[in-house]
């Protein structure tokens, strides 16, 4: 069985198969034909560090990747990037696009592909589609990096009215907003173009029958409180598998799975031994029908983006619990990307908003994590156990927060927290 891995920046859940009025046909059609996960999350809901988690199976602090990889940060060990794994099992590795865990121009060989295709994040697609046109016997792993959904959006967008579009929670409703957001569903149909050229060609080479598709995105999308944020608006993504033994039909999941569940999932699908570091649960019993949950928690963390901004979150199908380790009087503004959306929530004082240092929400009553119920007594019970499932994770994973204290390599280059905006001032890791 081959396995496609195809992923975008900053996409969310944001296109059509969710429910939103952006149009991505080609997304849609995937979805119908394989397996669409409604409560799929990152691990970290920053660029490489979520990469990083779903391509090794562990949380950040454990794989190493507490930042981004153009700053400095990199993996403990790249030998247990999924695609080393399956070159064992005799496959061979391939990378066309965006990777964004390692730096430099053989960055593919620090990872451990085999061959790669094209670095360029314009051709991505049609690298991959020439590829399949002449693959190897051998079964193969392919990864398809594309830089959409990400900042900056196109400046010009002749199949979105911004007069007709409605930004998401929690972004408010102006013309500002709904023009930016109007850039954002034009870059997701770029994303759905590219999309359909590689499954287009997949399908025209014969092999999708063999081809186990995962599409996927890093986090939620760059907007205020949404990407490098632990809100559902931060952490919830796409995923969509089509392919053999099961992933097929039109499925939807609502069960929560987590992405380093992928890689458990990917082993089990292909009948190999887990590595002993993987810290998600296989959901193939959700494909299967022999399990409605496979977990009743999923957790998360932010550690570094532009800059240091260490959280951690655990959630349950009704509960969040959110706790920050900085206990700052303000938001961290460089890790939000500029944005007219920020610039107007800039305008309207957003550095006078002190971000709570701990957060209980119920998800059923309150899903846009409005009403912080860390105060209410009639809730102390479930604070409590909210509580001791986040500290026996961050245990059992030998998080360094337990100890007040994060990694932070000599190579690393961070943003004032006090700063505006990612692309100004950036400091040596002598500072943070």
């Amino acid at each position: 069985m081959n396995i496609l891995y195809i992923h975008s920046h900053d996409t969310g859940r944001y296109v059509q198969p969710y429910g939103y009025a952006v149009n991505t046909p080609c997304i849609q059609m995937l979805a119908e034909e394989g397996v669409l996960f409604r409560k799929a999350f990152t691990a970290n809901p920053t660029c490489s560090p979520s990469r990083a988690c779903l391509l090794t199976g562990q949380s950040a602090h454990a794989n190493g990747m507490l930042g981004l990889a153009h700053r400095g940060f990199a993996l403990n060990d790249y030998g247990k990037h999924l695609a080393n794994t399956l070159k064992k099992e005799g496959y061979h590795t391939v990378l066309s696009g965006i990777q964004h865990l390692a730096t430099g121009d053989e960055a593919w060989k620090t990872i451990g592909y085999d061959e790669c295709l094209c670095r360029k994040r314009e051709d991505a697609e049609t690298a991959a589609a020439a590829f399949f046109d002449n693959a190897p016997k051998e079964p193969f792993f392919m990864s398809v990096g594309f830089f959409e959904t990400h900042r900056t959006f196109p400046q010009h967008h002749p199949d979105e009215d911004p007069r007709y579009c409605m930004p998401p929670e929690p972004v408010p409703d102006t013309p500002p907003t709904r023009e930016d957001w109007a850039r954002y569903k034009q870059s997701a149909r770029e994303l759905d173009r590219k999309i359909g050229v590689v499954l287009e060609a997949l399908e025209r080479s014969g092999l999708a029958e063999d081809t186990l598709v995962v599409c996927t995105t890093d986090h939620g999308v760059a907007f205020p409180r949404m990407k490098c944020n632990l809100e559902d608006s931060g952490l919830g993504v796409m995923l969509i598998m089509r392919g053999p033994e099961g992933f097929q039909g039109g499925k939807v999941v609502d069960a929560m799975v987590s992405q380093v569940d992928i890689y458990p999932t990917i082993c089990e699908l292909l009948g190999i031994d887990e590595p002993d570091w993987l810290e998600g649960e296989s959901f193939m019993p959700l494909i299967t029908g022999d399990r409605e949950e496979t977990r009743d928690a999923v957790f998360a963390e932010v550690n570094y983006h532009a800059s240091y901004e260490p959280m951690r979150a655990v959630r349950t199908q009704r509960w969040k619990y959110i706790r920050r380790y900085d206990y700052r009087t303000g938001p961290v503004l460089p890790n939000c990307d500029a944005s007219p959306c920020k610039e107007l929530w800039l305008e309207h004082d957003w550095t006078d908003h002190q971000p709570a240092s701990e957060a209980l929400y119920d998800l059923i009553l309150d899903p846009n994590e409005k009403n912080n119920l860390i105060n209410n007594e009639k809730y102390k019970h479930v604070l409590g156990r909210m509580k001791q499932s986040l500290h026996e994770w961050m245990e059992h994973t030998d998080d360094p927060l337990l100890e007040n204290t994060l990694p932070l390599p000599e190579s690393a280059r961070l943003n004032p927290r006090d700063g505006l905006h990612p692309h100004q001032e950036i400091m040596d890791s002598g500072r943070r």
